[in-house]
């Protein structure tokens, strides 16, 4: 079975079948590093699971807001216009805690606290916590791992 394994320590993502590493990238995880509790901009540790994967028929680089494609196509001229928005680009991994308490249910629900693993803008760094508590990737790092993941796919993050 697939699944997925983010280590917030090497800021790393990879994407494992059985006991074979498939694939792994660099990622951007919380500046303010891990914790569950809603509004600390940290990212959650623990397991997960895909709860909804959006944006298959989008555009590299089209722009969500909501987790809806707002028609815009992210571009530098598009950011100088708009220097508050947190850009989340390309695809959505939508993420659901599994353990209660820890990160579902309550203040600690990761669901409910929208954590995503998205794309974003090619200048951000890799490899460097700097999310709001989202899990960051390349974009095209992204559209890759979006299509051999579905629902339901299992997901640990880990210090």
């Amino acid at each position: 079975m697939v699944r997925i394994e983010v280590s917030l320590g090497q800021q790393l993502l990879c994407l494992i079948d059985g006991d074979t590493e498939l694939e792994r990238w660099s990622v951007s995880t919380a500046l303010n590093g891990a914790g569950e509790e809603n509004g600390t901009g940290c990212t959650p540790r623990g397991s997960h699971y895909i709860r909804a994967c959006i944006g298959a028929d989008q555009p590299l680089n089209a722009v969500f807001v909501g987790r809806r494609p707002t028609g815009e196509i992210y571009s530098p001229e598009l950011a100088s216009r708009y220097p508050e928005r947190d850009w989340i680009l390309t695809r959505i991994l939508w993420l659901c805690g599994r353990e209660r308490g820890r990160n579902r249910l309550g203040s600690r629900d990761s669901q409910r606290r929208f954590i995503y693993i998205h794309g974003t803008p090619d200048s951000e760094p890799m490899g460097v916590a700097r999310s709001h508590g989202c899990i960051r990737m390349r974009n095209q790092d992204l559209i890759d791992l979006f299509s051999r993941v579905t629902p339901g796919t299992p997901v640990d993050i880990q210090e």
